[in-house]
């Protein structure tokens, strides 16, 4: 048996090599045929003696079982986002406030990086073994796709030992597939009448949430690593870069397009090179990835709420293409805010089709002078809300064309309107189906309460059928009043009553976040949250004292007080803490 064990352990170590090789370094040192024989080896012997099979053995970087659904995961160390630049002059000035924060240090350098455009995960090593793979969900949150990430053959089972390999560390990354990969597999959706991808992004983070593993293996996703998360030991490299070089030399998989940048002209400078030559790239990115280089300048920058200082990501132009404007209709918000929203003729961005732009208010409708019928050129920067940039007026004279009349009541419940500067506003509140919708479905997103399977469509239905006025009436459905609505049976049904009773237990921050005041956000949620021990201080809390809260001015001050001046309101949350209800954190 000693001898099995040994020739299994080297059929192992040859074959994690050459995986090294081949998806790490670009540089197959064997043929096809030849791997495949090794391989075909190591299972025979697996297969004779299944209880010497592990984890990370090659055998079982592909397939494995059928999963049900994906578990929850919460990362020990959250997976923040990145702030995000568009223009030269904000780069200067991230320049400027990293130079200002670190004076006492005679010179800081960047490491620029590509801003790959897929899906982040956390890879998780112990003792050199992956025992879990994450997604970031919401940065708190993910889910557990460690079957499916095994079988991404980038990404090394166990990691490559050079005697420096913590007992346990987290791995950042970015799944990506490749843009000849994405047309190959669209091709086959094709001829087979199957799901075509709009983007790569979209298939690679369909293909990594698949139930079965197999499917995942069979789409050849990508990986490329960035960044740690958690970790054990404290003899990391000094900087950025040498931490890169780490991961290499673990066989993990790193982009080899790295610059390291003295300052804002060097950045610049890559900048523009990667602008010329993103069309190169085996992978779409949108951007490039800016971060202080040095370890002990990133831990003295710290962090803000959602994303670091020493790091921000510069994305590359916005996109611009000629569309028509069909019509004009005007939305109501939560806060009953009318919008007006331009529905155009569709155009495809990176094969995502869009038909909708923000027209934000009147004022920007008279500053472009636009009219219904205009040609007009839209931008859409990443993936936010396309923006109308202007009208080509050439174009005018040869369309018909008629001008944008506003509303002078309520497009959805038909009462006064009252105008504010710029903003135009339906002032009946919870009278209105529109803004009742809307807050309903701010209440239960997923950075507030979080409850999964209730969409949109439900919500619609929900307040159409007059079976929810208040947030606090979702915790009074049931199965008959849920079954009544379309296409709900019984087991869907129960699935939501599950996801409003696992909504009840929450934190405060999004419990703030969920009631939709206007101008608190997640991140003014959270300091209002750290501010107040309760919710009945924040409630009585005046102005005074709401302006003392980091990041809280006057308007947002004098926006939570009035929101608690509101006897509704307070009705409305004395009932979601109520012993009926039950909501807590």
């Amino acid at each position: 048996m000693e001898n099995i064990e040994q020739k299994i352990k080297k059929l192992r170590e040859q074959l994690r090599d050459w995986d090294l090789f081949y998806y790490v370094e670009n540089f197959p040192k064997v043929s096809d045929v030849e791997y495949d024989v090794v391989m075909m080896q190591l299972r025979e012997l697996e297969t004779q003696y299944p209880e010497l099979i592990t984890a990370d053995s090659p055998t079982q970087s592909v397939g494995g079982k059928v999963q049900n659904s994906f578990s929850k995961v919460r990362h020990k160390v959250p997976m923040l986002s990145l702030d995000h630049i568009f223009e030269d002059d904000s780069l200067l000035a991230f320049d400027t406030r990293v130079r200002e924060k670190l004076k006492y240090y005679d010179s800081i350098n960047y490491c620029c990086e590509l801003k790959l455009d897929g899906l982040a995960v956390s890879l998780l090593y112990k003792n050199g073994e992956l025992i879990l793979a994450a997604t970031r969900g919401d940065g708190t949150i993910g889910e557990n796709v460690t079957k499916n990430v095994r079988t991404i053959p980038t990404i090394p089972l166990r990691l490559k030992d050079d005697g420096n390999i913590p007992n346990l560390i987290e791995i950042r990354g970015e799944i990506v597939m490749s843009k000849a990969n994405f047309l190959r597999i669209n091709e086959t959706a094709k001829k087979e009448k199957g799901k075509v991808f709009a983007n790569p992004r979209n298939a690679a983070a369909g293909s990594l949430r698949q139930i079965d593993p197999t499917i995942t293996a069979n789409r050849s996703l990508n990986c490329f690593c960035y960044g740690v998360g958690l970790i054990d030991k404290e003899t990391l490299p000094t900087s950025h870069w040498e931490l890169l070089q780490q991961f290499k030399k673990w066989g993990l998989p790193v982009s080899n397009i790295i610059c390291l940048c003295t300052g804002y002209n060097e950045i610049i400078k890559f900048y523009r090179h990667i602008h010329n030559t993103r069309h190169l790239l085996d992978f779409n990115i949108d951007g490039i990835v800016i971060k202080v280089d040095s370890l002990l300048q990133q831990q003295q920058l710290g962090f803000i709420t959602r994303a670091p200082r020493w790091a921000i990501a510069y994305k590359l132009p916005a996109k611009e293409k000629l569309t028509i404007v069909k019509n004009v209709e005007f939305t109501v918000s939560r806060n009953g805010t009318i919008t007006p929203v331009a529905r155009l003729e569709p155009v495809l961005f990176s094969g995502t089709s869009v038909s909708n732009a923000s027209l934000h208010n009147l004022n920007e409708i008279k500053r472009l002078g636009l009219m219904i019928g205009d040609t007009v050129v839209i931008r859409r920067a990443g993936h936010v809300i396309p923006q109308i940039v202007n009208i080509v007026m050439a174009q005018r004279y040869t369309k018909k064309t008629s001008p944008i009349i506003f509303p002078k009541l309520c497009p959805v419940c038909g009462s006064k309107l009252e105008k504010e500067k710029n903003t135009i506003s339906c002032i009946a509140g919870l009278v209105c189906d529109a803004q009742r919708k809307e807050k309903l479905k701010h209440f239960i997103s997923r950075k507030a309460l979080n409850v999964n399977g209730i969409g949109n469509k439900i919500i619609d239905q929900l307040v159409d059928r007059q079976l929810v006025q208040t947030t606090a009436d979702l915790f009074r459905l049931n199965q008959d009043k849920l079954t009544s609505l379309d296409r709900i049976g019984h087991k869907s049904a129960q699935k939501l009553l599950d996801a409003l009773e696992s909504a009840k237990r929450t934190t405060f921050a999004r419990f703030i976040y969920a009631l939709g005041i206007r101008e608190v956000g997640e991140t003014k949620a959270a300091y209002l949250a750290d501010y107040y021990i309760n919710i009945s201080s924040l409630m009585v809390a005046d102005i005074t004292s709401l302006i003392n809260v980091k990041d809280i001015g006057i308007i947002v001050a004098t926006n939570v007080r009035n929101f608690f001046n509101q006897q509704d309101n307070i009705a409305v949350i004395n009932d979601l803490l109520s012993p009926q209800i039950g909501l807590k954190w």
